[in-house]
């Protein structure tokens, strides 16, 4: 029995669907084509980059502030048991 997977296409696989290209778009329209779709990759990676450095700033900040928190309960525990001796 055959095994019905698929897998990459093959060469004539490949020519029918970018001659179907060609013709849908014309010659002069694939070029500009491509050129659109890298801009578009470039800037949706660009924008990937900016949100990570974004969540590592507040990440960051975020752990300032809870250590400071937890510095100032320290000290108020501190001062509490100072009072009390």
């Amino acid at each position: 029995m055959k095994d019905c997977t698929m897998g990459m296409p093959s060469m004539p696989e490949l020519l029918v669907v970018l001659a179907i290209i060609v013709l849908l778009f014309g010659a002069k329209k694939i070029p500009d084509l491509a050129k659109g779709l890298g801009k578009g990759i470039k800037d949706f990676k660009k924008a990937i980059n900016e949100d990570d450095e974004e969540t590592q700033k507040v990440a960051t900040k975020d752990n300032k502030e809870i250590a400071n928190k937890s510095e100032q309960t320290q000290k108020s525990t501190e001062d509490k048991e100072s009072q009390k001796a």
